[in-house]
């Protein structure tokens, strides 16, 4: 037994070194790339600092920079930030098992594992079918979104222009990661010149939310078309994924209705649109339509919330994840009833369970507390923008009031940091629970209590 214990064990730590080593490397050769005099239009590196942040932002699929990527980065610069919001928005396990299935390599247990962990599933049956359907639809949603785009693009931008904006908009807003090159003529202007645009508000909407479900989600939509066979799963995370963009969507509009600076002068439809849109976007898409510096504090603090939740477990989103919140709100929800037990579905919830989404959830906020206090120090940010940068760099989202060009150099590495700490560390430690073997220890204490409240 104690041998069993031992090798499970370090099968655990070898995932957990997989998963941040293979997203390390990515970020490393990004960096090299981007440092290269062909990335960059003026032909000069801005810098190892600013391509390692870059790099990063691009693998964690963020969307936070320090330059605007259609001024500063050439089309060689920007074929390889795509490439990378693609590895990092699929996840590298993806990747390498559609490569091992090209080669017709066997899937060892291992990497079995990992993908089961990776896309939230109970048991390895069906784990390499899933992979292959993932990496199926995937290009299927991208194509179509990069068609609807060029309605738009090819005639704004003409037709080579057009068609590398949408294929680069539609994988960006896919994988949630924010990055845009509508920058040319006014830098860091996002998606503003198409707030009034329902088409292009829509389809990048329709994309994040799709990539954000989680590919789990996609499969067991088309295997069971009919409501009432939907797994619980994924009831769970429709309903998360509606109440929260609906909830979002009217505080945003109920706070910035009157805001000269954001909501303020759009006619009525416009306005709901763009809080819809904005509601989606907080939900680590990156993506803006309106200045996030001018949004109120309540906005503000929305978003944080929202930054910290993010989309949906095995998807292309990051924060602490929808199902986890939903666990959180069940378990709280029962213990004010004086129940015992968390009943979903008529299932009940393991403790275990409830004490993996705690642990996250805690972990996720201490970082965000600790990390906002320690960025407003140190460049003496405002507590709210501070904050607002860090949820955002922890839930791998992208937003920001406009601070983050002019981080300091400590700030920056801090805010790196982050960035891999909320897509590498988090993804860990759900591979953590996943696969650890846990032991009932044969030692008993007596209990003890504590005064609570």
């Amino acid at each position: 037994m104690r041998t069993k214990f031992h090798l499970l064990r370090r099968k655990d730590l070898n995932a957990t070194r997989i998963v941040a080593g293979s997203f390390a490397a990515i970020i490393l050769l990004g960096t090299i790339l981007l440092s290269l005099p062909v990335a960059s239009r003026s032909g000069q590196s801005p810098g190892l600092l600013t391509c390692l942040f870059t790099a990063t932002s691009s693998t964690c699929v963020t969307g936070l920079v320090l330059v605007d990527t259609a001024t500063q980065w050439s089309p060689f610069g920007q074929g390889v930030i795509l490439a990378m919001i693609q590895m990092g928005g699929l996840g590298f396990v993806t990747l390498i098992t559609m490569v091992s299935l090209v080669l017709r390599r066997k899937i060892g247990l291992s990497e079995r594992l990992i993908l089961v962990s990776n896309f939230n599933l109970n048991n390895l049956s069906g784990v390499v079918r899933l992979v292959r359907y993932t990496v199926k639809w995937t290009a299927i949603f991208e194509f179509t979104g990069t068609a609807l785009l060029m309605t738009r693009f090819v005639p704004a931008y003409g037709l080579g222009r057009g068609i590398w904006y949408s294929v680069f908009h539609a994988i960006s807003a896919f994988c949630n990661a924010g990055f845009d090159l509508l920058g040319q003529d006014v830098p860091f202007q996002s998606l503003t010149p198409f707030q009034n645009d329902p088409v292009v508000l829509f389809t990048i909407m329709a994309l994040i939310v799709i990539g954000g479900l989680g590919f789990f989600v996609w499969s067991d939509i088309a295997h069971r078309r009919e409501a009432g066979r939907l797994s619980l799963y994924t009831k769970l995370v429709l309903t998360m994924t509606a109440g929260l963009i609906l909830l979002g969507a009217a505080i945003v509009l109920a706070v910035e209705y009157h805001n000269p600076d954001t909501l303020g002068p759009m006619p009525l439809w416009e306005k709901v649109m763009n809080a819809l849109f904005q509601s989606v976007t907080f939900r680590t898409a990156g993506f803006c339509t309106i200045d996030q510096g001018a949004m109120r504090d309540s906005t503000l603090a929305l978003g944080c919330i929202l930054m910290l939740i993010g989309g949906s477990s095995g998807s292309t989103a990051g924060g602490i994840k929808t199902g986890t919140v939903a666990v959180l709100g069940l378990g709280l929800w029962a213990d004010l009833k004086g129940r015992g037990t968390v009943v979903i579905g008529g299932r009940s919830l393991s403790r275990r369970q409830q004490s993996n989404a705690t642990t996250l959830a805690l972990t996720a906020m201490l970082l965000f507390v600790i990390g906002s206090m320690f960025l407003s120090l140190l460049d003496a940010l405002p507590f709210m923008s501070a904050a607002f940068e860090v949820a955002s760099a922890l839930g791998t989202v992208g937003l920001t009031t406009g601070v983050t060009p002019a981080l300091s150099h400590i700030s920056r590495v801090f805010i790196i940091l982050l960035m891999y700490l909320g897509r590498v560390g988090i993804l860990s430690i759900a591979i953590a629970f996943a696969t650890r073997w846990r032991v009932e220890s044969k030692l008993q204490y007596p209990e003890t209590s504590v005064m609570i409240g």
